[in-house]
């Protein structure tokens, strides 16, 4: 085996996509026998081998799969509950099939040497990034893989994405709808082809239509986390031209910004409306209770499950990409502009 050949330059070489050369190689999805011929000449030329790991996938199962979230900030697992829901959602989907789940959140010095050491059937990989080194290390792997949230060009990987844009649409139309103009968002990391990029472009959208010019100053980039949005209250309550409304993209930053400014002095919604993302379990028993976005997440593990046990038994999925819908749910924490 060259050690220096990698799924990618099969790929290049064979002129199709990385996904293809990961479905010829371990016998998933659907590919012409014209395609996997033409690959199949590349990698014997090649001389090249799929990693052990890949190898022990293909001929033995290990009933394991894992949820793999790369960490864009720290504590981010931790933090938020939202991933608890995930894998709840993952595991009702694996239970009639004996799979058992693991959740691991990797770093970009990752090397996913677990996937060997772990002998894993597959992989559901949350929110990775085209030009992230993760993402790359994922498809040279050679496994199957189902990706949630991660917006990838290749129309050949199986994705399970949300309806973000109509998500930051819909939370801003609320506040718009209440009379706020001075809506500020609470956005976590923003880069391009991210879950929180599409809902910015939302909450873009929205403004467009009610004719109000984008404010970047209104834009706190905090990390998606009770921690981030309680440190957020602080920036908030300091800007000069005051803010009516904050729509936070997560529950738990919605969280941890109104007990920010709790213990600031403001009262939500009194002097503050707030939106949040995701209608975890929680918000609706927070004081006050949480207007959100709701997303099923427990729905979504399902859908994702269910696609990645499809590849791993050879199974050809039709739909390789599908979007799950969301919807506002209105509570407690937003409430009429009284400020002019």
């Amino acid at each position: 085996m060259n050690n220096k050949i990698t799924i990618k330059d099969i790929a290049q070489i064979a002129n199709v996509s990385i996904a293809t050369v990961s479905n010829v190689m371990n016998g998933t999805g659907r590919v012409s026998s014209t395609t996997s011929a033409k690959v199949n000449k590349v990698i014997q030329e090649m001389n090249f081998a799929p990693s052990a790991s890949a190898r022990n996938l293909k001929d033995k199962k290990s009933h394991l799969i894992a949820v793999v979230v790369p960490l864009l900030e720290k504590g981010m697992i931790q933090d938020n509950p939202f991933y608890w829901e995930l894998v709840r959602g993952v595991e009702k989907g694996a239970r009639n099939h004996q799979v058992q789940i693991m959740l691991l959140g990797i770093d970009e010095t990752e090397n996913f040497s677990f996937v060997k050491t772990r002998h894993l059937d597959g992989l559901i990989v949350v929110g990775v990034f085209e030009r992230s080194s993760s993402y790359e290390q994922i498809l040279n792997l050679g496994v199957p893989c189902v990706f949630l949230d991660s917006y990838l060009s290749d129309p050949e990987l199986h994705q399970v994405c949300l309806d973000d844009e109509a998500g930051g649409y819909l939370g801003t139309k609320h506040l718009l709808g209440l009379g706020h103009q001075n809506i500020a968002i609470l956005t976590g990391k923003l880069q391009e082809g991210g879950v929180n990029y599409f809902r910015y472009q939302g909450y873009l959208r929205a403004l467009r239509e009610n004719g109000i010019t984008k404010n970047d100053k209104l834009v706190f980039e905090e990390s998606s986390s009770i921690q981030g949005g309680y440190q957020a209250a602080q920036k908030v309550s300091s800007y000069a031209d005051g803010i009516s409304a904050i729509f936070a993209f997560s529950d738990v930053s919605a969280m941890g910004l109104i007990r920010g400014l709790y213990d600031m002095g403001w009262a939500v919604p009194r002097d503050i409306s707030v939106v949040g993302f995701d209608d975890i379990f929680y918000t609706q028993y927070m004081i006050p209770s949480l207007t959100t976005i709701s997303q099923d997440v427990a729905h979504k593990g399902k859908v994702a499950v269910t696609m990645l046990l499809d590849q791993i038994d050879g199974i050809t999925c039709n739909d390789k990409y599908i979007t799950v819908p969301v919807s506002l749910v209105v509570r407690q924490s937003t409430i009429s502009n009284t400020k002019g």
